[in-house]
């Protein structure tokens, strides 16, 4: 069953529970902070870009999951398979009171030798920054993502058993990128012709334990602006899933789709080739993985076990209209991250 959303009004009602749940493709219902009835500190809310082409990229978050700040960037060298990733974290802040909506507004980070800034006047996002130290040496970055296509990933998630808890989620896709990053001595140059961003818009109330797993891609095929996104894991996903295709920035939805990961000794080989494959046969890729941003942070009562894998997806997608296209060697990722929060 895949339940769309279509009528708009708020998110939860006056008791903090919420009103619908279901998928759509723009953010049709009103997320308001003083209608969440949990408490304060288990509210999560944050900002998620990842811009790149075939050769690099570049991933910047802002973060504030209650009882602690997050402040990320990474630097992704396809070309030279390296990877640098400096995080900074804050423990009981004030709260940052992030954007109700992507549709517009600031952000704006800053700590100790860095800063962060999110500019969204609802045409452009402009996204830049700094970090004095970024693994030895200065990174810089200033990039500008226009072009938003007319259709997004939102999908409405409660958690069976916790009435307090849900998510609501939005995955823009396939935003044409322009403008550079300073590392170093180094200069890296996005054409909006190759580079595609990807935001990942949350706010929500999660559970304690939670693992997901999360793919998409942005880019061109077949001569078209083709993306997805993929993913499931957690949550009462029963009402729908987060399964969509966008070409030329039309959404077509998809039903289950399943990561293949390989084992090896027991254990997830995240560099080994992976396979995804959907429940209606409209999705079936081969993606060869480049590297594996991996992070983990074991505190015991707190838990973060990342695997993001960048690589390239080969396969077919069908759209509603049952036509197909043909992927190869679509850069994107795959992650599968186990949380404890």
């Amino acid at each position: 069953m895949q339940r769309r959303i279509i009528t708009p009004g708020n998110l939860h009602d006056e008791n903090g529970h919420l009103t619908q749940t279901g998928y759509a493709t723009e953010l049709v219902l009103r997320y308001d902070r003083a209608r969440v009835k949990a408490h304060p500190l288990r509210l999560k809310e944050w900002d998620y870009y990842c811009i790149g082409n075939d050769n690099y990229g570049l991933a910047l978050t802002v973060a504030d999951n209650g009882y602690m700040r997050m402040d990320s960037i990474s630097f992704l060298d396809f070309d030279k398979n390296s990877q640098d990733t400096c995080s900074s974290m804050r423990i009981l802040p004030r709260r940052r009171n992030l954007p109700l909506t992507s549709a517009a507004g600031d952000i704006h980070a800053q700590g100790k030798g860095y800063e962060i800034h999110f500019l969204n006047d609802g045409k452009r996002r402009q996204l830049y920054g700094h970090r004095e130290n970024f693994g030895g040496r200065p990174i810089l970055f200033d990039l500008t993502l226009t072009d938003a296509p007319r259709d997004s990933m939102v999908i409405v998630t409660p958690f069976k058993d916790k009435p307090k808890a849900f998510y609501y989620n939005q995955k823009i896709n396939c935003m044409r990128a322009e403008g550079k990053v300073v590392l170093g001595e180094e200069e890296y140059l996005f054409s909006p012709a190759t580079a595609f961003g990807v935001l990942d818009w949350g706010r929500g109330v999660w559970t304690y334990d939670n693992t997901w797993y999360w793919g998409s891609a942005s880019g061109l095929a077949e001569g078209h602006r083709f993306g997805f996104n993929i993913g499931y894991g957690f949550g009462d996903t029963s009402a729908a899933s987060e399964n969509m295709l966008f070409v030329d920035g039309i959404a077509h939805k998809l039903s289950r789709v399943s990561f293949s990961i390989p084992m090896k000794d027991g254990k997830e080989d995240y560099l080994s080739p992976w396979t995804f494959t959907s429940d209606d046969g409209r999705f079936e890729m081969n993606f060869t993985p480049m590297m594996d941003r991996a992070a983990c942070v074991d505190l015991k009562l707190l838990l973060s076990d990342q695997h993001q894998v960048f690589g390239r997806f080969s396969g077919r997608a069908v759209l509603d209209d049952g036509r197909v296209i043909q992927v190869r060697d679509l850069t994107g990722f795959a992650e599968k991250v186990h949380n404890k929060w």
